[in-house]
């Protein structure tokens, strides 16, 4: 049975999460998670160089194929979603870098993967998250959870994905 590794990241400047999960078949098991977390007294640049070496050892340990993540949402908090896009392109660099195969997806779509529909909120997202990969207990910090959620919708859409490409 052929094995997929697929690397989540919920994006932000101040916490970038990340998750590592195994695909086989339709199998998904949780390899490894967590949390690079920015010092806001920090230079923009150093903290931007943190989140690209974190997310590059990352990437060197667990050797993932594949990447699935969250887009930027321009909410309310515009000034917040600058900092976002910024932490998402010094993630995106270290992925690009390592070779990933990248999904790109929105909060919506990641909720509707993990949940069933696109406006579940955090803890029902944590609680499928858990259920989905056989967790034994909730993945914290909640951004983690996140990017694991965005590693699973990953696998949906490539389904999605490979299912078009045989009827083409």
């Amino acid at each position: 049975m052929e094995e997929h590794i697929i690397l989540g990241i919920d994006p932000g400047l101040a916490h970038t999460g990340w998750g590592i999960i195994r695909q086989r078949g339709v199998r998904l098991e949780c390899v490894a998670y967590g949390c690079i977390a920015t010092n806001a007294k920090q230079p923009l640049p150093d903290r931007l160089n943190k989140i690209y070496e974190q997310i590059g050892a990352v990437i060197e340990r667990f050797r993932p194929e594949s990447l699935g993540i969250e887009t930027v949402w321009f909410g309310e908090n515009v000034t917040a979603a600058f900092g976002t896009g910024q932490a998402r392109g010094a993630a995106l660099v270290a992925c690009a870098q390592g070779g990933l195969c990248v999904g790109e997806y929105t909060p919506t779509q990641i909720k509707a993967a993990v949940v069933g529909i696109g406006t579940a909120d955090k803890s029902q997202i944590t609680y499928m998250v858990t259920q989905i990969l056989g967790l034994e207990q909730d993945p914290h910090p909640d951004h983690a959870a996140d990017a694991l959620a965005a590693a699973i919708c990953y696998t949906t859409h490539q389904s999605i994905l490979s299912e078009e490409n045989v009827a083409v």
